[in-house]
Protein backbone atom coordinates (compact mmCIF):
# COMPACT_ATOMS: atom_id res chain seq x y z
CA UNK A 1 0.00 0.00 0.00
CA UNK A 2 1.31 3.44 -0.93
CA UNK A 3 2.41 5.76 1.85
CA UNK A 4 0.54 8.57 0.07
CA UNK A 5 -3.17 9.20 0.47
CA UNK A 6 -4.72 11.37 -2.23
CA UNK A 7 -6.49 14.56 -1.24
CA UNK A 8 -10.04 14.03 -0.04
CA UNK A 9 -11.48 16.16 -2.86
CA UNK A 10 -9.23 14.71 -5.56
CA UNK A 11 -10.96 13.68 -8.80
CA UNK A 12 -9.40 10.65 -10.51
CA UNK A 13 -8.84 10.59 -14.27
CA UNK A 14 -11.69 9.28 -16.41
CA UNK A 15 -11.60 5.46 -16.36
CA UNK A 16 -13.55 4.97 -19.59
CA UNK A 17 -13.19 7.90 -22.00
CA UNK A 18 -15.23 7.95 -25.17
CA UNK A 19 -13.68 7.10 -28.53
CA UNK A 20 -13.21 10.41 -30.40
CA UNK A 21 -15.23 10.98 -33.55
CA UNK A 22 -12.44 13.21 -34.83
CA UNK A 23 -9.62 11.08 -36.23
CA UNK A 24 -6.37 12.89 -35.53
CA UNK A 25 -3.91 13.14 -38.44
CA UNK A 26 -1.08 10.65 -38.72
CA UNK A 27 1.87 11.55 -36.51
CA UNK A 28 -0.24 13.51 -34.00
CA UNK A 29 1.33 14.50 -30.68
CA UNK A 30 -0.36 14.94 -27.31
CA UNK A 31 1.92 17.83 -26.36
CA UNK A 32 0.88 18.29 -22.72
CA UNK A 33 0.34 15.43 -20.30
CA UNK A 34 1.72 14.22 -16.97
CA UNK A 35 2.38 11.14 -14.88
CA UNK A 36 1.84 10.87 -11.12
CA UNK A 37 3.97 8.34 -9.30
CA UNK A 38 3.01 5.62 -8.65
CA UNK A 39 3.72 7.08 -5.24
CA UNK A 40 5.24 3.92 -3.80
CA UNK A 41 7.79 3.87 -6.66
CA UNK A 42 8.28 7.59 -7.34
CA UNK A 43 7.41 9.46 -4.12
CA UNK A 44 5.62 12.80 -4.23
CA UNK A 45 7.56 15.87 -3.11
CA UNK A 46 7.38 16.95 0.53
CA UNK A 47 6.72 20.56 -0.55
CA UNK A 48 3.80 19.63 -2.85
CA UNK A 49 0.53 21.55 -2.59
CA UNK A 50 -1.61 18.57 -3.59
CA UNK A 51 -1.47 14.78 -3.36
CA UNK A 52 -2.93 13.11 -6.47
CA UNK A 53 -4.01 9.63 -7.42
CA UNK A 54 -1.49 7.45 -9.22
CA UNK A 55 -1.30 7.84 -13.01
CA UNK A 56 1.36 5.62 -14.55
CA UNK A 57 3.23 5.39 -17.83
CA UNK A 58 1.24 2.27 -18.75
CA UNK A 59 -2.02 4.18 -18.41
CA UNK A 60 -0.64 7.16 -20.33
CA UNK A 61 0.51 5.03 -23.26
CA UNK A 62 -2.79 3.14 -23.32
CA UNK A 63 -4.67 6.43 -23.56
CA UNK A 64 -2.32 7.67 -26.29
CA UNK A 65 -3.07 4.62 -28.41
CA UNK A 66 -6.82 4.71 -27.69
CA UNK A 67 -7.11 8.37 -28.75
CA UNK A 68 -5.06 7.79 -31.91
CA UNK A 69 -1.93 9.78 -31.05
CA UNK A 70 1.57 8.66 -31.97
CA UNK A 71 3.63 10.57 -29.39
CA UNK A 72 3.51 12.40 -26.05
CA UNK A 73 5.21 15.39 -24.50
CA UNK A 74 5.28 14.68 -20.77
CA UNK A 75 5.50 17.71 -18.49
CA UNK A 76 6.82 17.47 -14.95
CA UNK A 77 3.95 17.61 -12.45
CA UNK A 78 4.32 20.03 -9.53
CA UNK A 79 3.49 17.23 -7.08
CA UNK A 80 6.89 15.72 -7.90
CA UNK A 81 8.81 18.97 -7.38
CA UNK A 82 12.27 18.84 -8.97
CA UNK A 83 12.57 15.04 -8.74
CA UNK A 84 12.03 14.09 -12.38
CA UNK A 85 12.46 10.34 -11.86
CA UNK A 86 8.90 9.41 -12.86
CA UNK A 87 9.07 11.50 -16.04
CA UNK A 88 12.50 10.16 -17.02
CA UNK A 89 11.21 6.64 -16.50
CA UNK A 90 8.48 7.35 -19.05
CA UNK A 91 11.05 8.56 -21.57
CA UNK A 92 13.17 5.45 -21.06
CA UNK A 93 10.15 3.27 -21.87
CA UNK A 94 8.81 5.30 -24.81
CA UNK A 95 10.98 4.02 -27.68
CA UNK A 96 11.44 7.56 -28.94
CA UNK A 97 7.73 8.35 -28.86
CA UNK A 98 7.92 10.78 -25.93
CA UNK A 99 9.72 13.98 -25.07
CA UNK A 100 9.92 15.65 -21.68
CA UNK A 101 9.77 19.02 -19.93
CA UNK A 102 11.40 18.95 -16.50
CA UNK A 103 11.59 21.06 -13.36
CA UNK A 104 15.14 21.65 -12.15
CA UNK A 105 17.00 23.78 -9.61
CA UNK A 106 19.97 26.06 -10.29
CA UNK A 107 22.39 23.53 -8.81
CA UNK A 108 21.63 20.99 -11.55
CA UNK A 109 24.86 19.76 -13.14
CA UNK A 110 25.78 19.71 -16.82
CA UNK A 111 26.08 15.92 -16.60
CA UNK A 112 22.55 15.58 -15.21
CA UNK A 113 21.18 17.85 -17.93
CA UNK A 114 22.98 15.90 -20.64
CA UNK A 115 21.49 12.63 -19.39
CA UNK A 116 18.04 14.21 -19.48
CA UNK A 117 18.68 15.48 -23.01
CA UNK A 118 19.81 12.06 -24.16
CA UNK A 119 16.56 10.58 -22.82
CA UNK A 120 14.45 13.16 -24.66
CA UNK A 121 14.04 16.20 -22.42
CA UNK A 122 13.76 19.40 -24.42
CA UNK A 123 12.60 22.04 -21.95
CA UNK A 124 12.20 23.23 -18.39
CA UNK A 125 9.00 24.48 -16.81
CA UNK A 126 8.63 27.60 -14.68
CA UNK A 127 5.34 27.79 -12.82
CA UNK A 128 4.04 31.17 -11.63
CA UNK A 129 0.57 30.02 -10.52
CA UNK A 130 0.75 30.77 -6.81
CA UNK A 131 -1.94 28.32 -5.69
CA UNK A 132 0.26 25.54 -7.07
CA UNK A 133 3.79 26.71 -6.26
CA UNK A 134 5.78 29.49 -4.61
CA UNK A 135 7.51 31.32 -7.49
CA UNK A 136 11.20 32.11 -7.08
CA UNK A 137 13.16 35.35 -7.71
CA UNK A 138 14.10 36.20 -11.30
CA UNK A 139 17.78 35.37 -10.82
CA UNK A 140 16.86 31.81 -9.82
CA UNK A 141 15.33 31.26 -13.24
CA UNK A 142 18.09 33.08 -15.12
CA UNK A 143 20.68 30.75 -13.61
CA UNK A 144 18.75 27.72 -14.85
CA UNK A 145 18.35 29.22 -18.32
CA UNK A 146 22.08 29.74 -18.73
CA UNK A 147 22.62 26.07 -17.89
CA UNK A 148 20.09 24.78 -20.43
CA UNK A 149 20.91 27.23 -23.21
CA UNK A 150 23.78 25.13 -24.67
CA UNK A 151 21.36 22.21 -25.11
CA UNK A 152 18.94 24.25 -27.23
CA UNK A 153 16.06 23.71 -24.82
CA UNK A 154 13.07 26.01 -24.34
CA UNK A 155 11.20 27.29 -21.29
CA UNK A 156 7.57 26.40 -20.60
CA UNK A 157 5.74 29.10 -18.64
CA UNK A 158 2.56 28.60 -16.67
CA UNK A 159 0.95 31.85 -15.57
CA UNK A 160 -2.31 33.74 -15.26
CA UNK A 161 -3.09 37.22 -16.65
CA UNK A 162 -1.99 39.07 -13.51
CA UNK A 163 1.34 37.22 -13.61
CA UNK A 164 1.91 38.20 -17.25
CA UNK A 165 1.25 41.83 -16.50
CA UNK A 166 3.82 41.71 -13.71
CA UNK A 167 6.47 39.58 -15.45
CA UNK A 168 6.21 40.21 -19.22
CA UNK A 169 9.33 42.41 -19.35
CA UNK A 170 11.28 39.69 -17.56
CA UNK A 171 9.91 37.01 -19.89
CA UNK A 172 10.84 39.09 -22.94
CA UNK A 173 14.38 39.53 -21.62
CA UNK A 174 15.14 35.80 -21.46
CA UNK A 175 16.23 35.42 -25.10
CA UNK A 176 15.13 31.80 -25.28
CA UNK A 177 12.11 30.10 -26.92
CA UNK A 178 9.04 30.20 -24.66
CA UNK A 179 6.03 27.87 -24.61
CA UNK A 180 2.95 29.15 -22.77
CA UNK A 181 0.68 26.69 -21.02
CA UNK A 182 -3.09 26.85 -21.57
CA UNK A 183 -3.22 30.24 -23.37
CA UNK A 184 -2.10 32.04 -20.22
CA UNK A 185 -5.45 31.13 -18.63
CA UNK A 186 -7.70 33.85 -20.09
CA UNK A 187 -10.92 34.84 -18.36
CA UNK A 188 -13.42 33.43 -20.87
CA UNK A 189 -16.35 35.19 -19.22
CA UNK A 190 -15.06 38.38 -20.85
CA UNK A 191 -15.32 39.29 -24.54
CA UNK A 192 -12.50 37.93 -26.67
CA UNK A 193 -11.23 41.46 -27.31
CA UNK A 194 -10.78 42.20 -23.61
CA UNK A 195 -7.69 44.06 -22.41
CA UNK A 196 -6.04 41.11 -20.66
CA UNK A 197 -6.31 38.80 -23.65
CA UNK A 198 -5.13 41.53 -25.98
CA UNK A 199 -2.07 41.89 -23.74
CA UNK A 200 -1.41 38.17 -24.19
CA UNK A 201 -1.78 38.39 -27.98
CA UNK A 202 0.57 41.39 -28.05
CA UNK A 203 3.05 39.34 -26.02
CA UNK A 204 3.01 36.68 -28.73
CA UNK A 205 3.07 39.22 -31.56
CA UNK A 206 6.15 40.87 -30.15
CA UNK A 207 8.29 37.72 -29.98
CA UNK A 208 8.40 35.14 -32.77
CA UNK A 209 9.93 32.61 -30.36
CA UNK A 210 6.78 32.29 -28.24
CA UNK A 211 4.62 29.20 -28.72
CA UNK A 212 1.22 28.60 -27.12
CA UNK A 213 -0.67 25.52 -25.98
CA UNK A 214 -4.35 25.99 -26.85
CA UNK A 215 -5.19 23.29 -24.33
CA UNK A 216 -7.37 22.77 -21.25
CA UNK A 217 -10.77 24.18 -22.20
CA UNK A 218 -12.02 22.14 -19.24
CA UNK A 219 -9.97 24.35 -16.88
CA UNK A 220 -11.15 27.63 -18.39
CA UNK A 221 -14.80 27.04 -19.24
CA UNK A 222 -17.87 28.27 -17.43
CA UNK A 223 -20.32 26.97 -20.05
CA UNK A 224 -18.94 23.43 -19.79
CA UNK A 225 -18.49 20.34 -21.93
CA UNK A 226 -18.80 19.00 -24.53
CA UNK A 227 -18.61 22.18 -26.63
CA UNK A 228 -16.62 24.45 -24.27
CA UNK A 229 -18.26 27.17 -26.30
CA UNK A 230 -16.97 30.06 -24.19
CA UNK A 231 -13.34 28.97 -24.71
CA UNK A 232 -13.56 28.42 -28.47
CA UNK A 233 -13.25 32.08 -29.57
CA UNK A 234 -10.05 32.53 -27.55
CA UNK A 235 -8.35 29.35 -28.77
CA UNK A 236 -9.55 29.84 -32.36
CA UNK A 237 -8.12 33.36 -32.39
CA UNK A 238 -4.68 32.10 -31.34
CA UNK A 239 -4.71 29.17 -33.79
CA UNK A 240 -5.64 31.40 -36.71
CA UNK A 241 -3.23 34.24 -35.92
CA UNK A 242 -0.27 32.02 -34.96
CA UNK A 243 -0.84 28.76 -36.90
CA UNK A 244 2.85 27.81 -36.85
CA UNK A 245 3.31 28.37 -33.11
CA UNK A 246 0.43 26.49 -31.49
CA UNK A 247 0.39 23.13 -29.70
CA UNK A 248 -2.34 21.02 -28.11
CA UNK A 249 -2.48 18.42 -25.36
CA UNK A 250 -4.97 16.52 -23.26
CA UNK A 251 -3.48 17.53 -19.87
CA UNK A 252 -4.12 13.94 -18.74
CA UNK A 253 -4.52 13.00 -15.89
CA UNK A 254 -6.02 16.46 -15.32
CA UNK A 255 -4.61 17.57 -11.95
CA UNK A 256 -6.66 19.61 -9.52
CA UNK A 257 -10.01 19.45 -11.27
CA UNK A 258 -12.59 20.23 -8.60
CA UNK A 259 -16.05 19.79 -10.13
CA UNK A 260 -15.92 17.56 -13.22
CA UNK A 261 -13.30 15.22 -14.67
CA UNK A 262 -13.08 15.73 -18.44
CA UNK A 263 -13.60 12.92 -20.93
CA UNK A 264 -10.42 12.77 -23.03
CA UNK A 265 -12.37 11.67 -26.09
CA UNK A 266 -14.52 14.79 -25.86
CA UNK A 267 -11.38 16.90 -25.54
CA UNK A 268 -10.08 15.45 -28.81
CA UNK A 269 -13.43 16.16 -30.47
CA UNK A 270 -13.06 19.79 -29.37
CA UNK A 271 -10.01 20.26 -31.60
CA UNK A 272 -11.88 20.85 -34.91
CA UNK A 273 -13.83 23.68 -33.30
CA UNK A 274 -10.60 25.66 -32.76
CA UNK A 275 -8.57 24.40 -35.75
CA UNK A 276 -11.26 24.35 -38.38
CA UNK A 277 -9.38 23.14 -41.47
CA UNK A 278 -7.27 20.02 -42.08
CA UNK A 279 -4.26 22.27 -42.66
CA UNK A 280 -4.64 23.97 -39.28
CA UNK A 281 -5.27 20.63 -37.57
CA UNK A 282 -2.09 19.15 -39.05
CA UNK A 283 -0.01 22.14 -37.97
CA UNK A 284 -1.47 22.07 -34.46
CA UNK A 285 -1.17 18.33 -33.85
CA UNK A 286 1.68 17.16 -36.09
CA UNK A 287 3.96 19.76 -37.69
CA UNK A 288 4.41 22.17 -34.79
CA UNK A 289 5.05 19.69 -31.95
CA UNK A 290 7.36 17.61 -34.12
CA UNK A 291 9.28 20.74 -35.10
CA UNK A 292 9.66 21.87 -31.50
CA UNK A 293 10.38 18.50 -29.86
CA UNK A 294 11.74 16.09 -32.47
CA UNK A 295 13.64 18.15 -35.06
Amino acid sequence: MSAFVKDADWLDWHPNPSKPKFVVPEGAVDAHCHVFGPGDVFPFAPERKYTPCDASWEQLFALRDFLGFEKNVVVQATCHGSDNSALLDVLERANGKARGVVTVKPDITAEELQRMHDLGVRGVRFNYVKRLVDPKPDDYYREIIEKIRPLGWHVVLYFEPADLKEKKDFFNSLNIPLVIDHMGRPDVTKPVDNEEFEMFLDFMRGNKDIWCKVSCPDRLTKSGSPEYADVVPFAKKIVEEFPDRVLWGTDWPHPNMKTEMPDDGILVDYVPSIAVTPELQTKLLVTNPNTLYWS
